[in-house]
C-alpha cells in the first residue's frame, strides 16, 4: 500500500513542476502548484512513516492530521480563483488557515504540560487517561472542515453557473465539467470516510490505520485526477466580463453603467440588426466581449441591455437566435440533406445534448415533433 502513497507523491511533484513551467502563469495554476506539493508532502510522509508516525510521536502525528485542514482551503481557493477573475487572493483568505493555526499552536502549548501532552493520543491508549476536551475538539473540527468546503464548492460552482449564462452562448469548456465531477465524488468519499474516523474516535469502531489509509488512498487518487486535468485547464473569465446585473431600480442600473435609457435602446436596436443581418450566433463559440466588440460597446453595457431590454440573460438570448434559424433550415427543402444535429451545428450549436435541451426548452417540441407539425400543417393548406 505504501508504494501508492509514494507514486501519488512523485506525481504530485511531477505535476506541480509540469505547471511551473506553464506559460502563462495563471492565478490558479499558482495555487494548484502549492496544493499539489501539500499533497505530494501529506501523502509521501505518510506513505513513508505511518507506522511509526501514530505510534510513537503521537503529538507529532496529530500535527500531521492537523494537515487535513488545509484540504479543504485549497479545494475553495482554486476554485474560486478559475470563478472570480482576481490575481490575488484577498487579505481575508488567511482566516481560512486559522483553525489549522489553533489547532497547531494548542499542540506547541501542551509540550510544556506533560500530563496534557500525554493524553493527546490517536490511537486510544488509555493508560494515561481520556483524550483532553479541546483535542477531540479539533479532531472534530478537523472531521467537519472536509464536508464544510465541499459545501462552500457546490455554492460556488451555482455562481459559476450564473456567470456562464451571463457571458457565453455555450457552456462547453467553461463549466468545470471534470472539477464538479471530481469535487462531488470525493466529497461523498471524504465525509464518508471522515465518518468512520468519528465513530472510531467516539465508540473505537474500525481501526485507525483504516480510517487514514482511506484518507491517503483517496488523496493519491485525487492528486492524479486534479493533476492531470488541472495542467489542461486554462483560464474561463479575464476582465470585462460579467458585469454584476443589481436588482436595483432601471434609472439607478443605468446610471450605475454611464449608460442612459436613451442609449440603451439604440443599443438594443443595432444588436438586432446584427443578429439578423450578421448573424454573429452562428459562432458557437461566441462570448459576451465579442458580441459587444462588433456593436464597439463595453461588454458590461451589452450585458445590461440584454438583460433589461430583451428581459434575457446572454446565453438565452443567443440561443433563441440559434433555435429560431434551426426551425428556419428544418422547414427549407435546401437542408434536408442534413440531419437535426447536422442543421444544429450549422446554426451555431456545438453540442447535441445542449441543442437538444435549448431546443425542447425554447419551443416546448422536440425537433422531431417540430417538423412532423410543420410538414402536417402545410400538407393541409388548401391548393390555389
Amino acid at each position: 500500500m505504501e508504494y501508492i502513497f509514494l507514486i501519488a507523491a512523485f506525481n504530485a511533484f511531477f505535476f506541480s513542476a509540469l505547471l511551473i513551467q506553464k506559460k502563462p502563469g495563471a492565478a490558479h495554476d499558482k495555487i494548484l502548484i502549492f496544493w499539489l506539493v501539500y499533497l505530494g508532502f501529506f501523502t509521501g510522509v505518510y506513505g513513508l512513516f505511518y507506522n511509526q508516525l501514530f505510534r510513537d510521536f503521537p503529538l507529532l502525528s496529530a500535527s500531521f492530521i492537523s494537515l487535513l485542514l488545509l484540504h479543504g482551503p485549497f479545494l475553495y481557493f482554486y476554485l474560486a480563483s478559475l470563478i472570480r477573475h482576481s490575481k490575488i487572493l484577498p487579505a481575508r483568505a488567511v482566516l481560512h488557515f486559522i483553525p489549522f493555526i489553533l489547532f497547531n499552536l494548542y499542540l506547541l502549548i501542551s509540550l510544556f504540560f506533560p500530563e496534557t501532552s500525554a493524553r493527546i493520543r490517536l490511537d486510544h491508549s488509555n493508560e494515561h487517561g481520556h483524550a483532553p476536551l479541546l483535542f477531540n475538539f479539533f479532531l472534530l473540527i478537523t472531521a467537519l472542515s472536509g464536508p464544510f468546503y465541499f459545501l462552500l464548492a457546490v455554492r460556488l460552482f451555482k455562481k459559476l453557473d450564473v456567470r456562464i449564462l451571463r457571458n457565453f452562448s455555450t457552456p462547453k469548456n467553461s463549466n468545470l465539467a471534470w472539477l464538479r465531477t471530481l469535487v462531488y465524488v470525493f466529497g461523498a468519499v471524504w465525509t464518508a470516510l471522515m465518518l468512520f474516523a468519528i465513530l472510531h474516535h467516539i465508540f473505537q469502531l474500525f481501526s485507525w490505520m483504516f480510517c487514514t489509509h482511506g484518507l491517503a488512498l483517496s488523496l493519491s487518487v485525487f492528486i492524479l485526477l486534479i493533476g492531470y486535468f488541472g495542467l489542461r485547464q486554462k483560464e474561463i473569465f479575464h476582465s470585462g466580463l460579467d458585469y454584476d446585473l443589481s436588482n436595483s431600480p432601471e434609472k439607478v442600473k443605468y446610471a450605475s453603467t454611464g449608460l442612459s435609457a436613451e442609449n440603451a435602446r439604440q443599443t438594443g436596436e443595432r444588436l438586432k440588426a446584427l443578429m439578423k443581418t450578421e448573424k454573429p450566433f452562428l459562432n458557437p463559440e461566441l462570448s459576451l466581449p465579442q458580441l459587444a466588440e462588433m456593436l464597439d460597446v463595453p461588454a458590461y453595457q451589452l450585458s445590461q441591455v440584454i438583460n433589461s431590454n430583451f428581459n434575457q440573460n446572454y446565453f438565452d438570448f443567443v440561443n433563441t437566435y440559434r433555435v429560431e434559424e434551426v426551425k428556419t433550415k428544418i422547414c427549407d427543402p435546401a437542408f434536408g440533406h442534413l440531419s437535426f444535429l447536422g442543421i444544429a451545428f450549422e446554426s451555431g450549436f456545438n453540442s447535441k445534448s445542449a441543442f437538444n435541451r435549448i431546443f425542447k426548452k425554447t419551443t416546448g417540441k422536440t425537433p422531431t415533433h417540430y417538423r412532423l407539425e410543420h410538414r402536417n400543417s402545410h400538407d393541409r393548406q388548401p391548393i390555389r
